[in-house]
């Protein structure tokens, strides 16, 4: 309370009892592969695919990350992040040294007019173009710079050659990301003549896919460490991610990188991840070239996975490559992903994400049968199929697991959604008096959740007491655990569950009315 010493009149602001528990986000994708440019085992954000192109480089031959990343976009996914694997930490983050470039896959400076220029470390593929600034008559000390990866303009700087004003190219080019900047020593300021350099690349960077080997492909790579925040550790800080796809692992497989063995390896450690950090699931891709009947044999003896933290989908896709002209095969977990995205925002999170179009997807690697589903569904491989008429489809939606609780991706995701929307929600009960009025208002916010989820079709029951149930009193919170410090408070639910089987009974009758004698 505050205190009044003089008379008058006075406005107080009161914090209100309601704390409305707000829902997290549920469709984040973590993509883990190899790319043609871009920052070594960071995970980088990108939001759609032209700021991936501009980060990473566009699609790259005997490479799935950017057809998993195209495909993601396209079938509604929003926001996701990337890390790219293939080489060492050092290639990424090797400080400049001196006048020249230090070791650790770092690329030598080319002169211009009194400025080292050189790609960032790890970065390929960029050429700078010095010209005249826009404008009539401009400034002597004034010069545009066009900075392209490829065949694109990625950057422009409208710059200047003086150390003394805002433009100074230098102090522009830190914000870069493919370019570094720096002063040679005892050089003069002179504007650069009107050019087109291409900037070396790094001399001892890992190789793109495809152009012949690529350095450390081995399980560790995509493991990674928790501490140093490489590989799937990488992704232990980043909350807001709820699915994780892997779909270089299989390009590594079929160029023979990762034996079999290897392949269950990463596979293993991507659901330990899922599992320990609770809030994502992983999106898992069979090897390619595999019937019906060896995937079966593959999921049976080979992976045996149980996870309620795991899917698998198969067969793979057939997508337009533009990096060849030409269709080619490619993994279905990233356009998966996307698929989960666009139902989440669509229908919610409660929703199956299965009888959905595949956008991209121009045919399959293997058309299945029923027959031939028949063997996969009940051990928990989701199938894409083809129909005449309907385009190709996801036709599966289960995890996994064992347990027949989780056998459905939809329950698992919708725990997700809402333990980590109740535990963001209700942060502001720590350090509250632990007493009735406290779990009184934690029953208050946490009915009034539960309460929308279900208006929204979220959970099972023909009203609100036969969906879920709070409990937050003293039966739970007896004084032993007052004197803990700790607030128990129990949920249940009833998730909604996907029409997985739908029976229609039809029987033959006949009108046997009877007759009556007038």
């Amino acid at each position: 309370m505050p205190t009044y010493l003089t008379p008058g009149v006075y406005v107080e602001e009161v914090q209100s009892g309601a704390r409305p528990i707000e829902g997290v986000g549920t469709a984040v994708a973590a993509f883990v592969g190899f790319a043609r440019s871009g920052p070594f085992h960071t995970p980088t954000l990108v939001t759609g695919w032209d700021q991936y192109t501009q980060i990473f480089g566009g699609f790259t031959e005997d490479a799935y990350l950017a057809h998993a990343v195209y495909g993601y976009f396209a079938n509604g996914g929003g926001a996701a992040y990337v890390v790219r694997i293939g080489g060492s930490a050092e290639d990424a983050s090797a400080p400049a040294a001196g006048g020249g470039r230090g070791e650790g896959g770092a690329a030598e400076p080319v002169e211009l007019g009194g400025f080292l220029v050189a790609a960032r470390p790890g970065v390929s593929g960029v050429s700078v173009e010095v010209a005249d600034a826009d404008g009539e008559n401009p400034p002597q000390d004034r010069f545009k710079v066009l900075v392209r990866q490829g065949d694109q303009v990625a950057e422009t700087y409208e710059a200047s050659s003086r150390r003394n004003v805002k433009g100074y190219l230098v102090n522009q080019a830190r914000a870069s990301k493919l370019i570094e900047v720096t002063e040679q020593q005892g050089a003069g300021q002179s504007r650069p003549a009107n050019q087109t350099v291409v900037l070396p690349g790094p001399p001892d960077a890992p190789a793109a896919p495809g152009s012949g080997e690529v350095s450390r492909l081995d399980a560790s790579e995509y493991v990674g460490d928790a501490a140093a925040r490489t590989g799937f550790g990488g992704l232990e800080t980043i909350d807001e991610i709820t699915m994780v796809a892997v779909p270089d692992l299989m390009s590594a497989h079929r160029r023979g990188d990762i034996d079999a063995e290897g392949v269950r390896t990463v596979q293993l450690a991507v659901i330990a991840h899922c599992e320990q950090m609770g809030d994502r699931v992983a999106v898992l891709d069979t090897p390619p070239g595999l019937s019906a009947q060896q995937v079966r044999s593959w999921r049976n003896d080979e992976a045996g996975y149980d996870s309620r933290y795991a899917t698998l989908y198969y067969p793979w896709v057939r997508v337009f490559d533009p990096a060849t002209g030409r269709n080619t095969t490619v993994p279905p977990s990233g356009h998966i992903a996307g698929v989960w995205a666009r139902s989440d925002a669509e229908r919610g999170v409660h929703k199956a994400p299965a009888n959905e179009v595949v956008r991209g997807a121009v045919d399959l690697e293997f058309r299945l049968s029923k027959g031939e589903q028949d063997l996969l569904n009940p051990i928990g491989v989701n199938c894409v199929r083809a129909f005449p008429g309907r385009g190709v489809r996801v036709w599966g939606a289960r995890t996994l697991s064992s347990d027949p609780a989780w056998r459905y991706l939809n329950v698992r995701r919708l725990f997700n959604y809402l333990e980590e929307s109740i535990l963001l929600g209700t942060q502001w009960v720590v350090f509250e008096p632990n007493d009735d009025r406290l779990w009184s208002s934690i029953r208050r916010n946490v009915t009034a959740f539960l309460t929308e989820e279900w208006r929204r079709g979220a959970l099972f029951g023909r009203t609100a007491e036969e969906a879920f149930y709070v409990k937050c009193d003293r039966d739970n919170n007896p004084q032993e655990s007052i004197d803990q410090g700790r607030v128990v408070c129990e949920i249940g639910v009833s998730p909604v569950k996907p029409a997985e089987f739908v029976v229609f009974r039809l029987a033959q009758f006949s009108d046997s009315t009877s007759l009556i004698d007038e």
